[in-house]
């Protein structure tokens, strides 16, 4: 078999291939690493250069104030101060210049075909490790904008795949291409499904993703295991030939994996995706690290940082202003800060172009990240010695040496100097010059016009101003009224020039949205701002210009507010005098750029935002400082509901000690120290438990793409920043189960969560609950309601039936298999992992429950049946809204249901449900539970416990357990929650009132003995949001950042996917007809209220 090139071999070969490089010379007949023909004239570019008496920076932090470089070929071959130019060298005067190692960018990404397979490729499309980025460098754009940024090499990696090819080193050193310096840096991974390919195929949500690379990598250790077996002994089967997974195996041994992370969760999934496998892994990076720091710096990891800051959001009007979410402004906010963050908590990290629309921003951009304190040897590092050293080429790049590559940029100031231009750029002694960046010729509309605005058949006489400044318009039109003097300043002036006697008075109004364009200039204006004569509203200005040599014509139509218009004839005003230091209206030049000012607050302005901190979760209602334990505290005096053998207690106290309740009675001591919440009218129950919820995930509820998908587990995707989570502790939920959608008859693993609002993804988890799956039966698995044309087994109940039989017995072969093995019984291959089966196993072992989505009786019974039959008992039915029909049978096997409360016809299996469903099961023995399977529903769940009081006479008190006692059980956790007894997590809610009342409300919830919601907390946080949000929205209007968001924004990845169970969802009048639509780049961005 041929293996790939250890890593620490393509390095070496990289690495002797660049000194071989900087070794040649330029003065040949033929370049020899060359092989294109000469076409027209040989260029005869000097062999010897000398760069004389420059400010030479020859790494971060070693500068020599006046030195020169001698450079001989591609390569340096002298640097010092007391050198001198050889005879015959080229000499170049770089005094009043700086001189730096020329940049690596250390990501990019170029579309790359998928290559070959020959047979011997991974099953699944999106598993492509032998793809090479070296494949499409010929399609490599923006050559000369790179170079004119100083940067001299780049790292290119495959676009699109979820194992998606190895990465390539390229040097920028033609003139309109690249030259290969290493064909194999990286293999590149993602742990989400490619955006620019549709996803009715598995996997379809990252969920299945971060499965589908579990599984691969695991297959690609066996089969290395697997030939090396059939090696020593022929007579095994032979393995198949699977020239991805050989290459994957490769890679795992000796090699380096690159790993996408568009947001901070994913940068924590994917480290413990590499900590899994031993991967030698780089993070890319989003830009967004400073939301989870600790976490992502202490993996210690190399990232590679994106500078594509936001731009600020638009603020221009009260109604876009109100639609902004608090997160977006706070990211615009701190994303300049990323590097510094990063810099302060010591990560290692290399500064990349990933994400700029316009490479010309990079450098600028990387100014903004200076400028907001990043230490510039350190962001110089980031761009040279960083990468450099990363990539195994420290010996000949990032810093300017002896014998390594002439990569160099020379400039005319500090190369992170605001006025800094980059005059040349250096590639393996190649010179590529730009220019200085000058001011264009001026547009001579700029300055002062006149003219007369008609109204009522009079002229208002108005002045305008027109300005540019860094390619940015600006504007104001002008009245200058003489008002009569009163008789007191005519008494006092008496003696002075008439003229004098009346004083100017001048008001302005600023013009708005001011579009110029090649002969023509329109902008919106309230003129009534510059004279009450005028009418009040946005007029129109447009101007349309003819240039004719040095002179302009403008011929202009005023559009008022009530529609009607008129032409203005506009005149040049007569100059102003200026002072010789004054300067002109366009100054700055236009530089073709939106100003700085459009992505980042200057840092001379930032300091009335220092009050604003970066809270967790971003946004509203996060958190600065985790929510700590109270080490004791008695709730005094308080009707107790504790859903436990005590039943209801008035007047009682709860004592809660180091986050467990310690005691539960009337007139409790309180110890010393011991906080007291005064309960006195109030009541206290236990936390609610929701035993359905599909909220706090962001991995897409559903891996629909096959009929079974047990090997797919939501904890990989918990969401801790989702809003729900806060807003559902307000209605008093303090632990939920996290499901996986209804799309499949197996579908994948479940998660309880404990609702820890502001705590890590790793510290929602309840570790201690056990683990459970999602199964369904009826009109979703069988896709009965998809428009499109079925496709995937089975689509019928029988099938549906089947198909659980079938995984079943395949479980009970495999664990037999596993059993063997384990047992020295290793008589054929190694034995393959398959996670699928490993959970299906688990069931089977009883470590796993079942939660099945149910309706219909006939279907309920059948499958309790077939459970029967391999000895499974089931988790829960959930839903099961035909449970009261045969309910003996649910008692007969042990099931417990987890029903709606009253929701009945929103499809047509549905259409026998009844309210007295819960009452029903209860009434025989059964536990029941009423759950959400909705984020707004889960803020309500008391209310719809009393439903059962309503419907079929529940007692008040056995009610509030079928959101508190009854889904305890069934999740198998009730031995922690569900009730308020002594040594249980002090999970307690202090309601205003009744808690099946829905005259009540949340006033406190508590989780481990943590007041993770309260009413006057919830009150000063919205007051600081508050005050946040119109902190910067101020800051915005006021600095006149530009209207922001004017460029195509791509969807975040988290917002790219369903926070909800699309295909069970028909009750909550989403409209799903369509299952079978395309989630592409315009994504499902459910919003929540602005955060």
């Amino acid at each position: 078999m041929l293996l790939c090139e250890t890593r620490t071999l393509r390095v070496a070969r990289c690495a002797v291939f660049l000194l071989v490089l900087a070794g040649q010379s330029l003065c040949l007949a033929q370049d020899p690493a060359d092989t294109r023909p000469v076409v027209g004239l040989r260029e005869n570019p000097p062999d010897t250069v000398f760069l004389k008496d420059g400010r030479v920076v020859i790494r971060p932090g070693q500068v020599i104030p006046s030195a020169s470089i001698l450079i001989r070929g591609k390569s340096i071959v002298a640097v010092g101060s007391d050198i001198q130019p050889p005879p015959g060298a080229h000499v170049i005067d770089c005094s009043d210049k700086s001189i730096y190692a020329g940049l690596i960018d250390a990501f990019g990404e170029i579309a790359v075909a998928p290559p070959q397979s020959n047979g011997t490729g991974h099953w699944n499309g999106y598993v492509l490790p032998r793809r090479s980025a070296a494949d499409g460098i010929d399609e490599v754009s923006n050559i000369s904008e790179y170079r004119s940024q100083g940067v001299a090499m780049r790292l290119l990696a495959p676009r699109g795949a979820i194992v998606k090819g190895r990465s390539s080193l390229v040097m920028l050193d033609k003139k309109s291409g690249a030259t290969l310096i290493d064909d194999a840096v990286a293999q590149h991974l993602q742990l989400t499904v490619p955006r620019d390919r549709r996803r009715d195929a598995y996997p379809n949500s990252p969920m299945g993703a971060v499965a589908l690379l579990r599984q691969t990598f695991s297959d690609a250790d066996w089969y290395t295991k697997a030939w090396e077996a059939y090696r020593s002994k022929p007579t095994l089967p032979r393995p198949e030939r699977n020239g991805a997974l050989a290459t994957l195996a490769d890679e795992m041994r000796g090699g380096r994996f690159i790993v996408d992370a568009p947001n901070e969760r994913m940068a924590v999934r994917a480290e413990e995706l590499a900590n899994e496998f031993a991967l030698n892994m780089t993070l890319r990076g989003s830009g967004r690290e400073y939301r989870d720091l600790d976490a992502i710096a202490a993996s210690g990891r190399m990232l590679l940082v994106p500078v594509n800051f936001p731009s600020a959001p638009d603020v221009s009007s009260e109604a876009q202003a109100a639609d902004i979410e608090l997160r977006d402004l706070l990211h615009w906010l701190f994303a300049p800060e990323n590097p510094l963050r990063l810099e302060q908590a010591g990560a290692t990290f290399c500064l990349t172009s990933d994400g700029l629309s316009d490479p010309k921003s990079f450098l600028k951009n990387i100014r903004v990240a200076v400028r907001r304190g990043l230490s510039p040897d350190v962001a110089l590092a980031a761009l040279t010695t960083t990468p450099a050293k990363w990539l195994g080429l420290d010996e000949t790049c990032g810093a300017i040496q002896v014998g390594g590559l002439a990569n160099l940029i020379v400039t005319d100031g500090e190369l992170f100097g605001e006025e800094t231009h980059v005059l040349e750029t250096w590639v393996a002694g190649k010179r590529f010059e730009f220019s200085a960046n000058g001011p264009d010729s001026p547009d001579l509309l700029i300055g002062d016009w006149t003219t007369k605005i008609k109204i009522d058949a009079k002229g208002v006489p108005v002045e305008l101003h027109l300005a540019r400044k860094k390619g940015k318009w600006s504007g104001n039109i002008s009245h200058r009224s003489k008002s009569k003097p009163s008789d007191a300043e005519v008494e006092e002036s008496d003696d002075k020039p008439a003229a004098d006697k009346s004083k100017k008075e001048t008001a302005t109004a600023e013009l708005k949205k001011i579009a110029r364009a090649v002969d023509r200039m329109t902008a919106w204006v309230d003129l009534s701002q510059a004279d009450s004569k005028l009418p009040a509203g946005p007029s129109r200005i447009t101007m349309i210009t003819v240039e004719e040599e040095d002179s302009i014509s403008v011929f202009s139509t005023l559009s008022l507010p009530d529609g009607k218009t008129q032409d203005l004839k506009w005149k040049r005003a007569k100059q102003k005098k200026t002072t010789p230091d004054a300067k002109t209206a366009d100054d700055e030049g236009d530089e073709g750029e939106k100003s700085d000012k459009g992505s980042e607050p200057a840092s001379e302005d930032a300091s009335p935002l220092d009050a604003i901190t970066v809270n967790y979760p971003l946004g509203g209602f996060g958190v600065t400082d985790a929510v700590p334990v109270e080490p004791m505290v008695l709730f005094r005096n308080a009707t107790v509901w504790t859903c436990g053998d005590q039943g209801v207690l008035n007047h009682a106290d709860v004592l809660v000690i180091d986050s467990k309740i310690d005691s539960v009675g009337n007139a409790l001591d309180v110890p010393e120290g011991c906080r007291v919440v005064d309960a006195t009218g109030k009541h206290l129950s236990p936390g609610l438990i929701d035993c359905h919820s599909h909220m706090g995930t962001d991995g897409g509820i559903n891996e629909s793409g096959q009929a079974v998908t047990a090997e797919v587990r939501v904890a990989d995707f918990i969401d801790n920043s989702d809003i729900n989570i806060y807003r559902q502790l307000a209605g008093g939920v303090t632990s939920s189960n996290i499901l996986h959608g209804s799309a499949n008859p197996i579908g994948g693993q479940n998660q309880v969560i404990k609702l820890r609002w502001g705590d890590s993804m790793q510290a929602m988890k309840m570790a201690s609950a056990p683990a459970g799956i999602k199964f369904a039966l009826g009109e979703n698995v069988k896709q009965s309601n998809r428009s499109a044309a079925q496709t995937r087994y089975p689509s019928s109940r029988m099938g549906v039936e089947q198909l659980f039989r079938d995984r079943f017995q395949a479980a009970k072969e495999y664990s037999e298999q596993q059993r063997r093995w384990q047992a020295g019984q290793r008589d054929g291959l190694p034995l393959r992992r398959d996670f699928e089966l490993e959970a299906i196993v688990e069931i089977l072992n009883g470590q796993r429950w079942i939660h099945c989505h149910s309706y219909r009786q006939d279907e309920i019974v059948a499958f309790l049946d077939l459970l029967d039959q391999f000895d499974i008992t089931i988790g829960t039915l959930q839903h099961v809204l035909e449970g009261y029909k045969v309910a003996d049978r649910l008692r007969e096997h042990g099931a417990m249901a987890s029903a709606f409360s009253d929701w009945w016809a929103y499809k047509f299996e549905v259409y026998d449900a009844v309210p007295y469903n819960g009452a029903i099961m209860h009434d025989e023995g059964i536990v029941v539970s009423f759950n959400s399977d909705d984020r707004e529903l889960a803020r309500h769940l008391n209310t719809e416990a009393a439903k059962a009081v309503k419907y079929g006479g529940v007692s008040e008190e056995e009610a509030l357990k079928f959101v508190t006692l009854n889904p305890a059980k069934q999740l198998r956790i009730d031995d922690r929650v569900g009730s308020i007894t002594p040594g249980k997590d002090a999970d307690l809610v202090l309601w205003s009132g009744p808690p099946l009342s829905t005259l009540s409300r949340c006033e406190q919830t508590w989780v481990d003995g943590r007041p993770m919601f309260t009413l006057e907390n919830d009150q000063r946080l919205r007051q600081r949001d508050a005050e946040w949000r119109s902190m910067l929205i101020a800051r915005i209007l006021d600095k006149n950042y530009g209207s922001g968001g004017s460029d195509k924004k791509e969807i975040e990845e988290e917002d790219r996917w369903l926070r909800y169970d699309e295909y069970c969802h028909g009750h909550d009048d989403h409209d799903h007809a369509h299952h079978n639509h395309d989630h592409n780049d315009s994504g499902h961005r459910h919003a929540e209220a602005r955060r």
